[in-house]
């Protein structure tokens, strides 16, 4: 399940569970690429949000993001795991299933 992230939902949204956040711009060709991979993790059940930097550029300097994409790993409000770039499908799986 994809969810947009804002500074209205954010907080709310990644308390409880295991969430994966992708912090992303849309003119980003890394973070283009890694919507088919997240939107795969997601259509099998992981919960991914999303939080376009642009938009919500405080919720991201907030947490120390630099470059595009970036993800944080939240497990029931508090960070599991930081880290960029792209990322295949196996990576990001061996990531969330090391936290579950």
């Amino acid at each position: 399940m994809f969810v947009e992230l804002d500074e209205n939902n954010f907080e709310n949204e990644t308390k409880t569970g295991l969430k994966l956040v992708d912090f992303y711009t849309t003119w980003c060709k890394y973070c283009q690429n890694q919507d088919v991979v997240l939107k795969d993790l997601s259509d099998n059940g992981f919960w991914i949000g999303k939080l376009d930097c642009d938009k919500h550029a405080k919720i991201a300097q907030e947490h120390g993001i630099g470059g595009f994409p970036s993800f944080i790993l939240f497990k029931n409000g508090k960070v599991e795991a930081q880290f960029a770039g792209y990322h295949t499908k196996s990576q990001l799986l061996n990531k969330l299933t090391a936290h579950m």
